[in-house]
């Protein structure tokens, strides 16, 4: 990387940390119970309406059995407990098995879930009778054995559509962002590169990856979290990878090299984030904490 690029970068990552309250480090911490029991940790979480004082995200579960729950609406209010909807799957399918992440598609009302071997279920919801279509299903390129999809996100940079995906990892094994454009006409993701990413975390048995989101300025938040068995313990902090950014048909992935963590989550499992715009948004963080059910925290 050229004296420029990491100048830009540097500069690019202060930004966020000077003006952006919702990222520094998390005291007090006021978490949120949304449902107990084990089959209703959050892997995903996406933005799904934001009003003046109330907000709605679309989460997902990654169930693998019949009759378990795969997908549910919350509705939050400031510091009120979350009001949970699960919603019904389209009738003629078969349940998606194992689904991790979720991400709104840019300039439309739907929605992109991604299971942890690299299926994507293209979907759109209707609050109005609780039910989920789908709207076509396709895979994810490139993908090595035995992996294990934890993250994906999609945001438009420079008039594209970048997709991103990231294998979890574990211990001294990293994790590995993945990226390339998607293309909605025939749903193909044109795959361009890779790279292993080791979070800032000293404990054992750590995912470095356990969900990612990327904004609309290229910058890549990233969670990652220890797995202890169902009943922990648990821990979990959020990082920031680096910049992506799009010039014609090319992505340049500006790592930073000096990763640390930005808030740090003792006792959680945190599996999902999402970036809420906006004056009264920030960022929101669900759990999957096994048997003991799932969570929200934010900070505003």
């Amino acid at each position: 990387m050229d004296k420029l690029s990491s100048l830009t970068l540097l500069l690019t990552i202060l930004t966020q940390l000077i003006f952006s309250p919702q990222i520094q480090p998390a005291t007090a911490q006021t978490w949120l119970p949304v449902r107990g029991g084990k089959n209703y940790g959050i892997s995903g979480i996406a933005l799904l309406q934001q009003q003046e004082n109330t907000s709605t995200f679309l989460v997902v579960h990654d169930n693998k059995k019949s009759g378990e729950p795969r997908l549910a609406y919350i509705i939050t209010d400031g510091k009120s407990q979350p009001l949970y909807f699960p919603l019904n799957w389209q009738n003629n399918l078969e349940l998606p098995q194992d689904l991790e992440a979720i991400t709104a598609l840019p300039n439309t009302d739907t929605f992109l879930a991604a299971t942890s071997f690299g299926k994507i279920y293209h979907l759109r919801v209707d609050l109005t009778n609780n039910q989920v279509s789908v709207l076509e299903v396709f895979d994810l390129p490139s993908l090595p054995e035995r992996v294990n999809i934890e993250g994906f996100v999609v945001q438009e940079i420079n008039d594209k559509l970048l997709a991103i995906w990231g294998h979890r990892g574990e211990n001294s094994s990293p994790g590995v962002l993945y990226w390339g454009l998607l293309n909605l006409a025939d749903y193909t993701i044109n795959f361009q590169d890779s790279a292993p990413i080791n979070a800032p975390f000293s404990l054992e048995n750590v995912r470095h990856i356990s969900d990612l989101k990327l904004d609309s300025a290229g910058i890549l938040y990233l969670t990652a979290a220890t797995d202890n068995g169902d009943d922990g313990t648990f821990d979990s902090l959020a990082y920031i990878g680096g910049v992506f950014d799009i010039q014609a048909e090319e992505i340049t992935w500006r790592e930073n090299k000096l990763l640390f963590p930005i808030s740090r989550f003792p006792y959680h499992k945190i599996e999902a984030l999402e970036i809420v715009p906006g004056e009264l948004g920030g960022i929101i963080f669900a759990t999957d904490d096994e048997n003991m059910g799932s969570s929200i925290y934010s900070d505003w």
